[in-house]
C-alpha cells in the first residue's frame, strides 16, 4: 500500500512541537537564534539540521520535533532578521519614508549577508514579516494609489536592495580573495579599459567616459537607484 503522500503546509500555522514528551527544552525563537548566529559567522551553507541541534545541545532527530523540513528552518531564520526592522511612526512623507526603509533593509542585509539568499515571497509572510509589510504600507499612506500598485512598490524596492546589496557583497568577498590591493586591481582594469575605448570602436563610451563623473560613490548610486524607482509610483504633481 502506498503511503501517505506529503500536504504542503505553513510552520507558523503548525504547533511549537509535535510529539509527546516532556516541556519542550527550547523555543522556536532558540532554533531561529542558533541557525542566524551560524550563518552569520559562517555562511548560509554551513546551515544544517545537525550543526543547529549541536548548537541548541540535542539531537538532530529532536529538532525534526520543532522543525519538520530544512525549508522551515530557513523560514524561522529570515523572520527573525525581519524582527529586526525598526518600526516607527510616519511621518506622511511617502518619499522619505521608503527611502529610510531601502536604508535599513540595506543595514540589515549587510549585517546578515546570506539573508540575499533567503529573500522569497516564499517565506514573506511569517509573523515578523507581515509586520513590517504592514509597517511599509502605513508608510504608504500619503501616496494616492491603490493597495495593488503601493504592494508592487514595496516588493520592487525590496528587490532593487536586495540585488544592490548581492552586489556590493560579491564585490566585496572578491576584493578579500585577492593576492594584491583592490586599487592595484582597479588600475590595472581600467588601464585595459582605456585602451579598448582608444580603439574608436567605442565611440559612446568614449564619449561617456570622457564625462569624467569620479570615483563610483557607493551610496550615492544607492539612492539614486531608490529615487529612479520612486520617480514610477509617483504622480505626475509630485
Amino acid at each position: 500500500m502506498a503511503g501517505k503522500a506529503a500536504e504542503p503546509g505553513v510552520i507558523w500555522a503548525r504547533p511549537e512541537r509535535t510529539g509527546r514528551g516532556p516541556k519542550p527544552a527550547f523555543t522556536r525563537a532558540d532554533i531561529a537564534a542558533a541557525a542566524v548566529r551560524i550563518a552569520d559567522a559562517e555562511g548560509l551553507d554551513a546551515v544544517s539540521m545537525r550543526r543547529v541541534a549541536g548548537e541548541l545541545g540535542c539531537g538532530t532527530m529532536s529538532l525534526y520535533n520543532y522543525v519538520p523540513r530544512k525549508e522551515d528552518l530557513y523560514e524561522l531564520m529570515v523572520d527573525a532578521v525581519s524582527g529586526e526592522h525598526e518600526l516607527w511612526e510616519p511621518g506622511g512623507d511617502w518619499r522619505a519614508e521608503m527611502r529610510r526603509v531601502a536604508q535599513q533593509t540595506r543595514e540589515l542585509m549587510h549585517r546578515h549577508p546570506w539573508m540575499t539568499r533567503l529573500m522569497s515571497p516564499v517565506y514573506g509572510f511569517s509573523p515578523n514579516a507581515l509586520r513590517y509589510l504592514e509597517h511599509c504600507l502605513a508608510c504608504l499612506d500619503s501616496l494616492e494609489a491603490p493597495y495593488g500598485m503601493k504592494m508592487q512598490l514595496v516588493g520592487m524596492l525590496n528587490g532593487c536592495v536586495t540585488s544592490y546589496v548581492s552586489t556590493e557583497l560579491a564585490a566585496a568577498e572578491r576584493t578579500r580573495s585577492l593576492p594584491w590591493s583592490a586599487e592595484q586591481e582597479d588600475a590595472v582594469r581600467i588601464a585595459y579599459l582605456g585602451s579598448q575605448v582608444a580603439t574608436g570602436a567605442y565611440p559612446r563610451m568614449a564619449a561617456a567616459f570622457t564625462e569624467d563623473p569620479g570615483p563610483i560613490d557607493l551610496d550615492g548610486a544607492f539612492g539614486l537607484m531608490v529615487e529612479r524607482m520612486l520617480d514610477a509610483f509617483a504622480p505626475k504633481s509630485d
